[in-house]
């Protein structure tokens, strides 16, 4: 009962804190294009894994202009502008210290933003008016707070927003033409480079890369690691099989790697003894083989629809390689055996030689009433009080912690 209680008030907890972008927006038609393009370029997956954080929405008019003539992936990182990792909402706008602020954005958090290109400038104009800037020296408020769309304190709030912020270096970034192998080598990722490349799954990747692909790259180091097989012992078929398996048809970026539940089908044909099962710890991303782990170590591109990652060891499929072996049951695991009866305790006269009192298998000192059936009977009655101690003082915590938060939400 008292942990049906805990679950219930966590998932309270869980919902207080959960936010799914794609459903605020929906509820505004005017901003349906702002909307499709943050799941076109899957931002929506990395807003949603995200805790704390504003979304400045454009609405159809204005994404109209921002997408003309460009790439996705150009379109993707102007988008990362208007996601900043922190809490806004209008009365913060209009109580900015000193009337203006510099705040990361998303688009910081790509490894590509250089000098002030991930920032953006807020600056409070009196008279109820709000201006939005890029970050960089010299930049222009170019577009006006117009209005607050929803607001989940302190989690999420999405503002409105008259256009769009540009930093110029933006414009030109590259689309979805990439030169792999450059990337692969540079990263320090040549022995996969040079597998890819040999096998001819480099053309594989190639074709796919339109439709879209995300490459898990293992380092150099990874090759060298113990335990990694001898590929030389493996036939050509395999080694394409294992190069593929490092490879999904689809375009996943990091926040869609972050949200996903399930498992992952990858290039390699063989259903699911060539899938791969992600699991997130905070910021950290793991791929499980079922022979094997190896956690995302870094992005080495992102261009939609095209996202390279490195990975610290070599993913080594099931279909290969065999299941990984189950860990043998911990002694404490173990079933206990069933207690014999009383009956089978009991020695007949007739098979056991006759004993006098000081030869009995009490120990010496200890009377019968003091014997390891007492102990055991104490010591489960005191686990029993710790362990309803334990649940009473967590329960009180839990209550305290799901107050709070309402309080705050309501």
């Amino acid at each position: 009962m008292a942990y049906a209680v805990i679950f219930s008030l966590l998932s309270i907890l869980g919902a207080c804190y959960a936010h799914n972008i794609t459903e605020i927006l929906s509820s505004d038609p005017s901003l349906s294009e702002f909307n499709s393009y943050l799941t076109q370029t899957k931002l929506d997956d990395e807003i949603n894994s995200r805790q704390t954080i504003t979304v400045l929405a454009l609405d159809n008019g204005a994404m109209s202009t921002l997408t003309s003539g460009k790439p996705l992936s150009v379109v993707k990182n102007i988008l990362s502008l208007h996601v900043l990792l922190d809490y806004y909402d209008p009365k913060k706008l209009h109580s900015i210290a000193n009337g203006t602020v510099l705040t990361t954005t998303l688009y910081q958090t790509t490894g590509s933003a250089s000098a002030q290109e991930g920032q953006v400038n807020i600056t409070d104009l009196k008279a109820g008016s709000v201006g939005f800037g890029s970050g960089q020296s010299g930049s222009k408020l170019n577009s006006t707070y117009l209005k607050s769309v929803k607001q989940i304190p302190y989690n999420i709030s999405v503002l409105e927003i008259s256009a769009p912020i540009i930093a110029p270096a933006l414009l030109t970034a590259a689309g979805s033409d990439v030169n792999l192998t450059a990337v692969l080598d540079k990263a320090g990722c040549k022995t996969f480079a040079s597998l890819i490349s040999s096998s001819g799954v480099l053309k594989i990747f190639q074709n796919q890369m339109e439709k879209g692909i995300t490459i898990f790259a293992p380092t150099d180091e990874a090759f060298k690691a113990k335990g990694v097989p001898d590929l030389s012992k493996l036939s050509n078929a395999e080694v394409v099989s294992l190069l593929q398996f490092h490879a999904l048809s689809s375009y996943s970026p990091v926040g869609t790697l972050k949200t996903t539940k399930g498992k992952l089908a990858t290039l390699a044909p063989g259903g699911g003894k060539y899938d791969l099962s992600p699991t997130t710890s905070g910021d950290t991303v793991t791929l499980h083989t079922g022979v094997d782990s190896s956690r995302v170590a870094g992005t080495l591109l992102d261009s939609t629809p095209v996202v390279v990652y490195s990975v610290d060891n070599v993913l080594l499929p099931v279909a290969l390689f065999g299941e990984s072996p189950a860990p043998a049951p911990s002694p404490e695991s173990d079933s206990p055996s069933p207690a014999p009866s009383p009956e089978a305790d009991t020695p007949s006269p007739a098979s056991t030689p006759a004993s006098s009192p000081a030869s009995a298998e009490s120990p010496a000192g200890e009377s019968p009433a003091e014997g390891p059936g007492t102990d055991a009977d104490e010591s489960s009655s005191k686990n029993g009080v710790a362990e309803r101690k334990s649940s009473t003082l967590f329960i009180a915590v839990v209550l305290s912690v799901a107050s709070g938060v309402i309080s705050l939400v309501l």
